[in-house]
Protein backbone atom coordinates (compact mmCIF):
# COMPACT_ATOMS: atom_id res chain seq x y z
CA UNK A 1 0.00 0.00 0.00
CA UNK A 2 1.36 3.58 -1.10
CA UNK A 3 -0.41 5.32 1.99
CA UNK A 4 -2.94 5.35 4.33
CA UNK A 5 -6.26 5.67 3.40
CA UNK A 6 -9.28 6.36 5.49
CA UNK A 7 -11.83 8.83 4.46
CA UNK A 8 -15.84 8.47 4.46
CA UNK A 9 -16.65 9.42 0.82
CA UNK A 10 -20.06 11.23 2.36
CA UNK A 11 -21.11 14.47 1.44
CA UNK A 12 -22.90 16.39 3.97
CA UNK A 13 -25.89 15.92 6.60
CA UNK A 14 -28.12 13.32 5.50
CA UNK A 15 -31.99 13.06 5.98
CA UNK A 16 -32.63 10.35 8.86
CA UNK A 17 -33.61 6.62 7.24
CA UNK A 18 -35.70 5.89 10.30
CA UNK A 19 -38.85 6.83 8.93
CA UNK A 20 -40.68 6.60 12.73
CA UNK A 21 -38.70 9.34 13.84
CA UNK A 22 -40.15 11.75 11.06
CA UNK A 23 -43.25 10.58 11.47
CA UNK A 24 -45.57 12.85 13.48
CA UNK A 25 -46.80 9.74 15.85
CA UNK A 26 -47.70 10.75 19.16
CA UNK A 27 -46.30 7.60 20.65
CA UNK A 28 -43.08 8.18 19.16
CA UNK A 29 -42.93 11.51 20.66
CA UNK A 30 -43.98 10.59 24.13
CA UNK A 31 -40.82 8.54 25.02
CA UNK A 32 -38.28 10.52 27.42
CA UNK A 33 -36.08 9.64 29.78
CA UNK A 34 -37.56 9.53 33.16
CA UNK A 35 -33.96 9.09 35.19
CA UNK A 36 -30.74 10.63 34.50
CA UNK A 37 -28.46 9.63 31.36
CA UNK A 38 -25.29 8.47 31.32
CA UNK A 39 -23.06 9.42 28.89
CA UNK A 40 -20.59 6.83 28.43
CA UNK A 41 -16.87 7.76 27.10
CA UNK A 42 -14.80 4.90 26.28
CA UNK A 43 -11.71 7.10 26.43
CA UNK A 44 -9.67 9.29 28.66
CA UNK A 45 -10.13 12.71 30.13
CA UNK A 46 -8.95 15.62 27.80
CA UNK A 47 -9.42 13.94 24.80
CA UNK A 48 -11.67 15.02 22.08
CA UNK A 49 -14.16 11.99 22.75
CA UNK A 50 -14.09 13.63 26.53
CA UNK A 51 -14.49 17.12 25.40
CA UNK A 52 -17.17 16.72 22.75
CA UNK A 53 -19.04 14.78 25.64
CA UNK A 54 -18.71 17.18 27.54
CA UNK A 55 -19.75 20.16 25.87
CA UNK A 56 -22.68 18.21 24.69
CA UNK A 57 -23.93 17.67 28.87
CA UNK A 58 -23.48 21.31 29.19
CA UNK A 59 -25.38 22.25 26.06
CA UNK A 60 -28.32 20.18 26.96
CA UNK A 61 -28.83 21.63 30.44
CA UNK A 62 -27.76 25.53 29.41
CA UNK A 63 -30.75 25.23 26.67
CA UNK A 64 -32.84 22.72 28.87
CA UNK A 65 -33.08 19.99 26.36
CA UNK A 66 -33.72 17.36 28.34
CA UNK A 67 -35.85 17.01 31.45
CA UNK A 68 -33.22 14.45 33.02
CA UNK A 69 -29.53 15.28 34.01
CA UNK A 70 -27.18 14.28 31.35
CA UNK A 71 -23.58 13.07 33.50
CA UNK A 72 -20.77 11.95 31.97
CA UNK A 73 -18.45 9.11 32.69
CA UNK A 74 -15.49 8.11 31.40
CA UNK A 75 -14.83 4.22 31.32
CA UNK A 76 -11.32 4.18 29.54
CA UNK A 77 -10.27 0.69 30.87
CA UNK A 78 -9.07 -2.27 27.98
CA UNK A 79 -8.92 0.91 25.16
CA UNK A 80 -12.55 1.50 26.16
CA UNK A 81 -13.36 -1.62 26.01
CA UNK A 82 -14.59 -1.50 29.71
CA UNK A 83 -16.63 1.03 28.20
CA UNK A 84 -18.03 -1.24 25.25
CA UNK A 85 -18.83 -4.28 27.29
CA UNK A 86 -20.84 -1.72 29.87
CA UNK A 87 -23.37 -0.81 27.22
CA UNK A 88 -23.58 -3.69 25.53
CA UNK A 89 -24.32 -5.25 28.58
CA UNK A 90 -27.51 -2.83 29.55
CA UNK A 91 -29.70 -4.20 27.35
CA UNK A 92 -33.22 -2.63 27.15
CA UNK A 93 -31.60 0.31 29.11
CA UNK A 94 -32.45 3.68 27.09
CA UNK A 95 -30.44 5.67 29.76
CA UNK A 96 -27.10 5.07 28.62
CA UNK A 97 -25.15 6.31 25.37
CA UNK A 98 -22.16 5.97 24.56
CA UNK A 99 -20.15 8.33 22.12
CA UNK A 100 -17.42 6.47 19.96
CA UNK A 101 -14.29 6.89 18.12
CA UNK A 102 -12.53 4.71 16.27
CA UNK A 103 -11.55 2.58 19.37
CA UNK A 104 -15.40 1.13 18.43
CA UNK A 105 -13.06 -0.81 15.88
CA UNK A 106 -9.64 -1.10 16.75
CA UNK A 107 -10.23 -2.06 20.40
CA UNK A 108 -12.39 -5.30 19.50
CA UNK A 109 -9.94 -6.29 16.49
CA UNK A 110 -7.05 -5.44 18.76
CA UNK A 111 -7.70 -6.66 22.06
CA UNK A 112 -10.09 -9.80 20.81
CA UNK A 113 -12.81 -8.57 23.65
CA UNK A 114 -16.03 -10.09 22.90
CA UNK A 115 -17.70 -7.47 21.06
CA UNK A 116 -18.31 -5.10 18.10
CA UNK A 117 -20.81 -2.50 17.17
CA UNK A 118 -23.67 -5.06 15.93
CA UNK A 119 -23.82 -5.21 20.14
CA UNK A 120 -25.28 -2.11 19.93
CA UNK A 121 -27.84 0.17 18.69
CA UNK A 122 -26.90 2.85 16.03
CA UNK A 123 -28.28 6.22 16.90
CA UNK A 124 -26.64 8.99 15.23
CA UNK A 125 -23.21 10.87 13.86
CA UNK A 126 -22.34 14.39 15.07
CA UNK A 127 -19.09 14.94 12.80
CA UNK A 128 -15.80 13.58 12.00
CA UNK A 129 -12.62 14.49 13.47
CA UNK A 130 -9.76 15.53 11.89
CA UNK A 131 -5.43 14.54 12.53
CA UNK A 132 -2.98 16.45 12.42
CA UNK A 133 0.81 16.51 12.63
CA UNK A 134 2.06 18.46 15.49
CA UNK A 135 5.41 19.33 17.08
CA UNK A 136 6.97 21.28 19.47
CA UNK A 137 7.16 25.09 18.64
CA UNK A 138 10.59 25.43 19.41
CA UNK A 139 11.83 22.79 17.24
CA UNK A 140 12.99 23.61 13.65
CA UNK A 141 10.89 21.93 11.63
CA UNK A 142 8.13 24.66 9.56
CA UNK A 143 6.84 21.92 7.68
CA UNK A 144 6.15 17.93 7.48
CA UNK A 145 9.19 17.84 4.64
CA UNK A 146 11.21 19.04 6.88
CA UNK A 147 10.29 16.59 9.77
CA UNK A 148 10.11 13.89 7.53
CA UNK A 149 13.43 14.61 6.64
CA UNK A 150 14.87 14.98 9.36
CA UNK A 151 13.33 11.41 10.61
CA UNK A 152 14.67 9.78 7.32
CA UNK A 153 18.27 11.25 8.59
CA UNK A 154 18.41 9.80 11.76
CA UNK A 155 18.28 6.17 12.77
CA UNK A 156 15.45 3.71 13.52
CA UNK A 157 13.62 4.45 17.13
CA UNK A 158 15.25 8.26 17.46
CA UNK A 159 11.73 10.26 17.14
CA UNK A 160 9.53 9.70 19.79
CA UNK A 161 5.65 9.67 18.67
CA UNK A 162 2.98 9.90 21.22
CA UNK A 163 -0.79 8.95 20.79
CA UNK A 164 -3.76 7.69 22.84
CA UNK A 165 -3.42 4.11 23.46
CA UNK A 166 -1.85 1.45 21.39
CA UNK A 167 -2.90 -0.53 18.34
CA UNK A 168 -5.54 2.74 18.02
CA UNK A 169 -5.79 5.70 15.25
CA UNK A 170 -2.59 7.29 16.70
CA UNK A 171 -0.49 4.17 16.38
CA UNK A 172 -2.11 3.29 12.94
CA UNK A 173 -1.18 6.74 11.37
CA UNK A 174 2.17 6.64 13.33
CA UNK A 175 2.63 3.15 11.34
CA UNK A 176 1.66 4.65 8.18
CA UNK A 177 3.77 7.36 8.82
CA UNK A 178 7.02 4.67 9.34
CA UNK A 179 5.76 2.94 6.12
CA UNK A 180 5.81 6.66 4.06
CA UNK A 181 9.79 7.41 5.59
CA UNK A 182 10.96 4.20 5.83
CA UNK A 183 12.12 4.63 9.52
CA UNK A 184 10.85 3.38 12.42
CA UNK A 185 9.39 5.25 15.22
CA UNK A 186 9.23 4.79 18.97
CA UNK A 187 5.44 4.94 19.89
CA UNK A 188 4.14 5.90 23.42
CA UNK A 189 1.15 5.54 24.77
CA UNK A 190 -0.55 7.61 26.67
CA UNK A 191 -4.20 7.64 28.72
CA UNK A 192 -5.53 10.61 27.02
CA UNK A 193 -5.52 13.35 24.22
CA UNK A 194 -4.95 15.80 26.38
CA UNK A 195 -2.52 14.45 28.61
CA UNK A 196 -0.48 13.78 24.78
CA UNK A 197 -0.58 16.98 24.10
CA UNK A 198 0.65 18.42 27.53
CA UNK A 199 3.68 15.86 27.05
CA UNK A 200 4.64 17.16 23.82
CA UNK A 201 4.51 20.42 24.92
CA UNK A 202 6.90 19.91 27.60
CA UNK A 203 9.43 18.41 24.85
CA UNK A 204 9.07 14.70 25.89
CA UNK A 205 7.86 13.84 22.61
CA UNK A 206 9.13 14.89 19.12
CA UNK A 207 5.66 15.04 17.56
CA UNK A 208 1.98 13.92 17.92
CA UNK A 209 -1.24 13.07 15.85
CA UNK A 210 -4.09 15.28 18.11
CA UNK A 211 -6.79 16.11 17.26
CA UNK A 212 -7.36 19.66 16.67
CA UNK A 213 -9.44 20.18 19.50
CA UNK A 214 -6.97 18.21 22.03
CA UNK A 215 -3.68 20.55 21.22
CA UNK A 216 -6.08 24.06 19.90
CA UNK A 217 -5.26 25.82 22.83
CA UNK A 218 -1.62 25.02 23.21
CA UNK A 219 -1.53 26.38 19.36
CA UNK A 220 -3.26 29.36 20.33
CA UNK A 221 -0.78 29.61 23.33
CA UNK A 222 2.36 29.53 20.86
CA UNK A 223 3.28 25.93 22.49
CA UNK A 224 2.47 24.22 19.45
CA UNK A 225 3.36 24.23 15.47
CA UNK A 226 0.79 22.15 13.25
CA UNK A 227 2.79 20.85 10.46
CA UNK A 228 0.34 19.10 8.04
CA UNK A 229 -3.35 17.78 8.05
CA UNK A 230 -4.11 13.98 7.13
CA UNK A 231 -7.14 15.01 4.94
CA UNK A 232 -7.87 14.82 1.10
CA UNK A 233 -8.19 18.31 1.55
CA UNK A 234 -7.16 21.24 3.65
CA UNK A 235 -9.59 22.19 6.45
CA UNK A 236 -12.27 24.82 6.05
CA UNK A 237 -11.74 27.26 8.61
CA UNK A 238 -10.90 30.57 7.46
CA UNK A 239 -10.87 32.64 11.26
CA UNK A 240 -7.62 32.59 12.72
CA UNK A 241 -6.82 31.19 15.47
CA UNK A 242 -3.14 32.44 16.25
CA UNK A 243 -2.11 35.99 15.20
CA UNK A 244 -1.13 34.91 11.74
CA UNK A 245 -2.79 31.44 11.11
CA UNK A 246 -5.92 29.86 10.62
CA UNK A 247 -7.10 26.11 10.44
CA UNK A 248 -7.31 26.79 6.46
CA UNK A 249 -3.67 27.40 6.65
CA UNK A 250 -2.27 23.94 7.37
CA UNK A 251 -1.44 22.22 4.78
CA UNK A 252 -2.82 18.33 3.47
CA UNK A 253 0.43 16.18 4.56
CA UNK A 254 -0.03 14.62 0.84
CA UNK A 255 0.84 17.70 -0.28
CA UNK A 256 3.94 17.89 2.02
CA UNK A 257 4.63 14.68 0.81
CA UNK A 258 3.07 11.97 3.44
CA UNK A 259 0.89 10.38 1.65
CA UNK A 260 -1.55 9.70 4.30
CA UNK A 261 -5.46 9.91 4.69
CA UNK A 262 -7.25 9.64 7.78
CA UNK A 263 -10.33 10.43 9.90
CA UNK A 264 -12.07 9.74 13.01
CA UNK A 265 -16.15 8.96 13.76
CA UNK A 266 -18.16 10.82 16.31
CA UNK A 267 -21.33 9.26 17.12
CA UNK A 268 -23.25 7.63 19.44
CA UNK A 269 -24.88 4.16 20.01
CA UNK A 270 -27.26 2.89 23.03
CA UNK A 271 -27.06 -0.34 24.83
CA UNK A 272 -28.69 -3.23 22.65
CA UNK A 273 -32.87 -3.57 22.39
CA UNK A 274 -33.79 0.26 22.46
CA UNK A 275 -36.68 0.81 20.45
CA UNK A 276 -37.01 2.98 17.37
CA UNK A 277 -38.93 5.44 20.16
CA UNK A 278 -35.97 5.61 22.08
CA UNK A 279 -33.52 6.13 19.59
CA UNK A 280 -35.64 8.86 17.40
CA UNK A 281 -36.07 10.61 20.96
CA UNK A 282 -31.95 10.70 20.95
CA UNK A 283 -31.96 11.83 17.29
CA UNK A 284 -33.93 14.85 17.88
CA UNK A 285 -31.90 15.61 20.79
CA UNK A 286 -28.48 15.39 18.91
CA UNK A 287 -30.08 17.88 16.25
CA UNK A 288 -31.01 20.27 18.61
CA UNK A 289 -27.27 20.57 20.22
CA UNK A 290 -26.48 20.81 16.84
CA UNK A 291 -28.04 23.81 16.47
CA UNK A 292 -26.72 25.52 19.04
CA UNK A 293 -24.03 28.28 18.78
CA UNK A 294 -22.44 26.47 21.29
CA UNK A 295 -21.68 23.67 19.01
CA UNK A 296 -21.17 25.69 16.12
CA UNK A 297 -18.28 26.99 18.55
CA UNK A 298 -16.94 23.84 19.44
CA UNK A 299 -16.99 22.19 15.36
CA UNK A 300 -15.14 25.76 14.76
CA UNK A 301 -12.50 25.47 18.04
CA UNK A 302 -12.08 21.81 16.74
CA UNK A 303 -11.94 21.98 13.13
CA UNK A 304 -14.32 19.74 12.58
CA UNK A 305 -15.95 18.05 9.62
CA UNK A 306 -19.58 18.24 10.34
CA UNK A 307 -20.78 15.71 8.47
CA UNK A 308 -24.06 14.37 10.10
CA UNK A 309 -25.70 10.80 9.90
CA UNK A 310 -28.80 8.97 11.03
CA UNK A 311 -30.32 5.60 10.40
CA UNK A 312 -29.70 3.63 7.42
CA UNK A 313 -26.70 5.97 6.51
CA UNK A 314 -24.99 6.14 9.85
CA UNK A 315 -25.05 2.40 9.57
CA UNK A 316 -23.88 1.93 5.89
CA UNK A 317 -21.45 4.40 6.93
CA UNK A 318 -20.28 2.23 10.19
CA UNK A 319 -20.16 -0.83 8.33
CA UNK A 320 -17.74 -0.03 5.93
CA UNK A 321 -15.34 2.03 8.32
CA UNK A 322 -15.05 -1.09 10.20
CA UNK A 323 -14.22 -3.03 6.78
CA UNK A 324 -11.72 -0.40 6.41
CA UNK A 325 -10.01 -0.92 10.32
CA UNK A 326 -9.88 -4.20 9.81
CA UNK A 327 -7.81 -4.06 6.69
CA UNK A 328 -5.55 -1.45 7.94
CA UNK A 329 -5.04 -3.27 11.49
CA UNK A 330 -4.00 -6.21 9.76
CA UNK A 331 -1.38 -4.43 7.37
CA UNK A 332 0.15 -2.78 10.60
CA UNK A 333 0.41 -5.96 12.33
CA UNK A 334 -2.35 -4.82 14.87
CA UNK A 335 -5.01 -7.64 14.94
CA UNK A 336 -5.44 -10.39 17.65
CA UNK A 337 -4.63 -13.54 17.47
CA UNK A 338 -7.35 -16.08 17.04
CA UNK A 339 -7.39 -19.28 19.07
Amino acid sequence: MTGLRYATGCGSAALLGVTLALAPNPAIAAWEPTRPVELIVPAGTGGGADQMARVIQGIVTKHNLMNQPMIVINKAGGAGGEGFLDVKSSRNNPHKLIITLSNLFTTPLATGIPFSHRDLTPVTMMALDEFVLWVNAEKPYKSAKEYVEAIKAGPDGQFKMGGTGSKQEDQIITVALEKATGKKMTYIPYKGGGEVAVQLVGNHLDSTVNNPIEAVAQWRGGKLRPLCVFDAKPLSYSEKVTADHAWADIPTCKSQGLDVEYVMLRGFFMPPGSTPEQVAYYVDLMKKVRDTPEWAQLMKDGAFNQTALSGADYLKWVNSAEKTHESLMKEAGFLAAKE
